[in-house]
């Protein structure tokens, strides 16, 4: 019989898919990673497993100990799946511009929420951040798991997505794509795929309000990059130690309303139901157009499910009162 002894057997192996409509217009071929297949319909299972298991490994998460972060949501369902078979208590910390479905299924998995403002410095007493540390230091065998600065979180991505992607493209692909956040996913993809061909090229996607363009191009943080901004997932207001720029050839900023109308655009004309920061991806691919030619193979990975937007970007209430229709 071929089963698996826990969903926690399930995460990885994410197929490759090919998009056909929206990138018509564009020379090379673009394969989705689609991360959507894992348990937890996301991208971030993968690191949340390995955070875990590494943190069990060194001492650093004891038996029915507590295990608290930061989340935009992602994060912390992944987080959820392991903590439920492995028996810890949660507490996710989420910031109030996330969609309600997060929130709402963190809670469904068990998960305790503490929902924070995003209009305030990541040094703000009550910020996400600084929330998820203080709860840390307050509770009995609590570990905070800190997935920016964690180096189990691009580790994962170095062990399992680089080399999937690498197998599934026959070592052909010649562009990988990807929104970022806590940089797990670009430096730890990036850094497999550069160690097979160093010619392979990283573009990161980023969003406007986030420091990681002009950090990477100037080496400056520049603190007027910094405002509110729509888009969920990616870009940031701070440097995680995860993002490794040396691995990273360039960035491409895309806008909320591109993000937000490229989500749609998704569902609508490739039938694929994904979250925000995919909309952001796939635009940002096609603003990367000149840099491909007819022999490429781009690889772009779309993190989440459009379960979780519903009430948002797939929302046309709420997305003519934001100005995207």
């Amino acid at each position: 019989m071929d089963y698996k002894d826990d969903i926690l057997g399930t995460i990885g192996n994410t197929p490759l898919v090919k998009l056909n409509k929206l990138t018509a217009n564009l020379p090379c071929l673009v394969l989705a990673k689609y991360e959507t297949f894992n348990p937890g319909n996301s991208v971030k299972d993968r690191m949340a497993l390995q955070m875990i298991e590494d943190a069990e490994n060194e001492g650093l998460l004891q038996p029915g100990g507590t295990i608290i972060e930061a989340t935009s949501g992602n994060t912390g369902m992944g987080l959820a799946l392991a903590a439920t078979v492995k028996g810890y208590r949660l507490i996710c910390v989420i910031s109030d511009k996330q969609s309600k479905e997060k929130v709402d299924i963190l809670r469904a998995m068990g998960s305790e929420v503490h929902v924070c403002p995003s209009n305030v410095s990541p040094d703000d007493p009550e910020s996400y951040y600084s929330t998820a540390r203080r709860l840390a230091a307050e509770i009995d065998d609590a570990w905070y798991v800190n997935q920016y600065d964690n180096p189990s979180n691009s580790k994962a991505h170095y062990l399992s997505t680089g080399p999937e992607i690498w197998e599934q493209t026959d070592g052909k692909i010649t562009h990988f794509v990807v929104g970022v956040g806590t940089g797990g996913t670009i430096s730890g993809v990036g850094k497999f795929l550069k160690e097979k061909n160093p010619n392979i090229k990283i573009w990161g996607v980023d969003t406007y309000g986030s420091v990681f363009k002009k950090y990477h191009e100037t080496g400056i943080f520049d603190e007027n990059e910094i405002y509110p901004y729509v888009t969920e997932g990616i870009g940031e207001d701070i440097l995680p130690k995860n993002v490794d720029f040396s691995l990273i050839d360039g960035f491409t900023k895309v806008t909320d309303q591109d993000a937000a109308v490229y989500t749609q655009k998704l569902a609508q004309e490739e039938a694929m139901f994904l979250g925000n920061s995919a909309g952001a991806a796939i635009k940002g691919v096609l603003q990367l157009e000149n840099h491909f030619n007819k022999e490429d193979i781009v690889v772009v990975l779309f993190h989440d499910h459009g379960s979780r937007y519903v009430g948002k970007m797939f929302n046309e209430d709420w997305m003519k009162e934001q100005g995207f229709k």
